[in-house]
């Protein structure tokens, strides 16, 4: 099979590249990039490109699978409208390139409380992708909606104090579906519901996503 994946130099999506390179199901994988990652392997083949113009490029996205793993802040991203840009546009454009090109299966990585009903601007920005991709009709789709995720090296101060944060919780018995995961267990548990779901469209929510690990 061929797969491919943007967002791949994020936490999640580095996990999940180096979990597709050493599944021997995946014969190719093609990432899409603003900057080359240090990887060396036979598999992988790395294409930077600007995601402004998908136009350049919308003839690579095609494959068996397709993973999009991307994702910001509005600290990062500088504003809601470059959030917007990469956490919606971006992916909406890569789903409906996948789509017109055959690709069968299509993965998203959203949120936990992703919801076009939302009155949260980050909620509501996901919940709508989440909707917008699955009107694409996709033989397979599959939304995750992960807890608050555990990433390697992270220098997000809000975020370790968060998952902190939570994590006490969870030692108090409250928030038990929202205990934080790490992203290579993410990575694992995406690989393995492409596997065991079949057609259809289907969710994983973040109690859910242990048993596909």
């Amino acid at each position: 099979m061929k797969a491919i994946v943007i967002g791949a130099t994020g936490a999640t999506g580095k996990d999940l590249v180096e979990q597709l390179l050493d599944d021997d199901k995946y014969k190719q994988v093609d990432i899409f990039v603003r900057k080359s990652p240090d990887i060396d392997n036979p598999k992988l083949k790395i294409h930077k490109v600007d995601f402004d113009n998908i136009d350049e490029w919308k003839h690579l996205i095609k494959a068996d699978v397709a993973f999009s793993c991307m994702g910001t802040t509005i600290k990062d991203a500088g504003s809601k409208a470059m959030q917007w840009k990469v956490d919606y546009v971006y992916q909406y454009e890569f789903a409906e390139m996948a789509k017109q090109n055959n690709t069968a299966c299509f993965i998203l990585v959203s949120s936990a409380f992703a919801s076009s009903k939302s009155l949260f601007f980050y909620a509501k920005m996901k919940g709508k992708l989440e909707e917008e991709i699955k009107n694409m009709n996709f033989e397979k789709y599959i939304i995750f909606n992960p807890p608050a995720l555990i990433r390697e090296n992270t220098n997000r101060t809000n975020e370790l104090r968060g998952i902190k944060f939570i994590k006490a919780l969870n030692r108090l018995g409250l928030f038990k579906s929202q205990r934080p995961l790490k992203t290579y267990d993410l990575a694992k548990a995406i690989l393995n519901a492409v596997d065991k779901l079949k057609v259809g469209v289907h969710r994983i929510k973040a109690n859910q996503i242990e048993k596909f690990i």
